[in-house]
C-alpha cells in the first residue's frame, strides 16, 4: 500500500472490533510470531501525564544506548506520529509499510470469518511490525484506555507504570477511583516492576495490594522516588531527581509545567526498573535536555502568544492551571475551548475560569464534539467573561486573537484533537 492507502484502510475500520477484548489482537500477533517478545518493554497507563512519560523514558533509554520503539495515541496531526523509534515518528513510507504488514494478516483472518480487528488493534500491530523492522532492542508502550482491555496489553512488560490515576472515560471505567485503579495496574504480571506515580489514598491501596498479589516489586513515588530541588528557568526547570537508585543532580527539562518535573521522575524510576541499575548521569541530563512535548503547554506563536494543551478531564485542566498560575501569575487567557461529549465540561470550565479573560467556543469534525453553540450555552452561567461562538477552528482562532491583542495570551485546551488541528493552522 501507498500511504493513502494505508490510511484509508484504517479508516475503515473504525467502529469495528465489537466490544473490549484482548483475543482479536492476540490472534492477529500470534499470527504475526509475537514480534514484542524480542525486546523488554515498558508500558504506561494513567489518567494522565502517559505520552510525555513515554517520551521522557524513550530519550533516556536511547541515552543509554538502546535503539527504542515508542508506540503512543492519539496522534496530534498525523497518524505515523503513534509510531516511532528513538524519538522520531515513523515515516509515512515507513508506516504504509507497516500496515501493509498487518492487512496482510488481518485480511487473512477476516477471510476465514473471524471478527475484524478494531482501527486501535491495527495501529497496535502495526507498531510491533515497525520495531520488527527497526531492529528495536527495547519498546515503550502507551495504554490506549484504561488497561485490563487495552489492545497493548498483550505484552508481558518488563515495567509496568501507572502514572495517576484520576475520573475519566466513566463510561467505561466507571467513576470509582478503586475500580479505574484496577482496571489501569491488570497491565502489571507476575514478571514486572511496577512504578507509580503520585495516586489517590485509594488507587495507591490498590497499587500496593496488587503488587502484594503478583509477588512483584512496586515502587512508588514519594517514597522510593522524588521530585527534588526544582527551580524555573530560562526556557525550562533546572531539578534534581532523586530516583530509586541513586540521586541525580543538575538536570535541564526545556518545557513548560512544573507538572512534566513528576513525568521525568517516573520515567527515570521506569528506566531504572528496565536497566536494573542506576542510570549514567552525563546519558541523563543529555535526555532531558532534549525533552519536547507537543501539545502539552506548548507555545505555537507570539503577539499575541498562543499556547497549546491537551488537557481533557478536570484533573489534567487543574494541573494545567495550577502551571499557568505557577509561571504566568499575571496573565489571563483568552480560551478557545472545544471539547468531547463524554467529558465534565461544567467541572473543567469551573477550573479554568481563574485565569481567563474570554471565551471562544468551537468544535472538530469528530462524532463526540459538543458543538460549538450547545458548549457556548452550557458554560455562559460558569464564567463572568465574554463567550463567543466560531464556527470554525480557524475562524475561533483569529477571534481568540483579535480579542486578546498581539500583547495579550491565547489558550487552546479541551481536547487533543483540537490542539492538533491548531498546530495545523499554526506551524504545519
Amino acid at each position: 500500500m501507498e500511504y493513502p492507502e494505508a490510511v484509508a484502510y484504517l479508516d475503515r475500520h473504525i467502529g469495528l472490533g465489537g466490544k473490549p477484548g484482548l483475543e482479536r489482537i492476540d490472534g492477529l500477533l500470534d499470527d504475526m510470531g509475537r514480534p514484542y517478545e524480542a525486546y523488554p518493554i515498558i508500558h504506561v497507563a494513567g489518567t494522565n501525564g502517559k505520552t510525555s512519560t513515554a517520551r521522557l523514558a524513550t530519550l533516556i533509554l536511547v541515552a543509554h544506548g538502546l535503539t527504542t520503539g515508542t508506540y503512543t495515541s492519539p496522534h496530534l496531526q498525523k497518524v505515523e506520529e503513534r509510531l516511532a523509534v528513538n524519538g522520531r515518528h515513523a515515516t509515512p513510507e515507513e508506516f504504509a509499510l507497516a500496515i501493509t504488514d498487518v492487512a496482510a494478516f488481518a485480511d487473512l483472518r477476516e477471510g476465514r470469518g473471524l471478527e475484524p480487528n478494531s482501527y486501535f488493534e491495527l495501529n497496535t500491530a502495526a507498531a510491533f511490525a515497525f520495531f520488527a523492522d527497526q531492529a528495536v532492542n527495547a519498546g515503550v508502550l502507551e495504554v490506549g484506555l484504561g488497561g485490563r482491555l487495552d489492545a497493548t496489553n498483550v505484552v508481558e512488560a518488563e515495567v509496568c507504570v501507572v502514572t495517576s490515576i484520576g475520573v475519566d472515560h466513566t463510561e467505561y471505567l466507571g467513576k470509582d477511583i478503586a475500580g479505574i485503579a484496577r482496571e489501569k495496574l491488570a497491565i502489571a504480571g507476575p514478571s514486572s516492576i511496577l512504578v507509580t506515580g503520585p495516586l489517590p489514598d485509594a488507587a495507591h491501596t490498590e497499587a500496593t495490594a496488587t503488587a502484594r498479589e503478583l509477588g512483584i516489586h512496586h515502587r512508588h513515588y514519594g517514597h522510593d522516588f522524588s521530585v527534588g530541588d526544582a527551580e524555573r528557568g530560562v526556557g525550562g526547570w533546572l531539578v534534581t531527581i532523586e530516583g530509586a537508585e541513586t540521586t541525580y543532580d543538575d538536570l535541564f527539562l526545556p518545557v513548560h509545567g512544573s507538572y512534566q518535573l513528576t513525568n521525568l521522575a517516573v520515567s527515570v524510576a521506569a528506566a531504572e526498573a528496565l536497566l536494573g541499575r542506576k542510570l549514567d548521569q552525563g546519558a541523563l541530563k543529555q535526555a532531558a535536555a532534549a525533552a519536547t512535548m507537543p501539545g502539552r503547554m506548548e507555545p505555537l506563536s507570539a503577539s499575541p502568544l498562543v499556547m497549546v494543551d491537551g488537557a481533557h478531564n478536570a484533573d489534567g485542566v487543574a494541573t494545567l492551571v495550577e502551571s499557568l498560575q505557577e509561571e504566568f501569575p499575571t496573565t489571563r487567557w483568552q480560551l478557545l475551548l472545544g471539547v468531547m461529549g463524554d467529558k465534565n465540561i461544567e467541572l473543567m470550565v469551573e477550573k479554568l475560569a481563574p485565569v481567563i479573560g474570554g471565551v471562544v467556543t468551537t468544535a472538530v469534525d469528530h462524532k463526540r464534539a459538543v458543538p460549538a453553540a450547545e458548549l457556548a450555552e452550557r458554560i455562559h452561567g460558569l464564567v463572568d467573561v465574554p463567550v463567543l461562538v466560531a464556527d470554525s477552528i480557524d475562524y475561533g482562532l483569529d477571534m481568540a486573537r483579535a480579542e486578546a491583542g498581539s500583547e495579550g495570551a491565547v489558550l487552546v485546551t479541551g481536547s487533543l484533537y483540537l490542539v492538533g488541528e491548531v498546530r495545523d493552522i499554526l506551524v504545519g
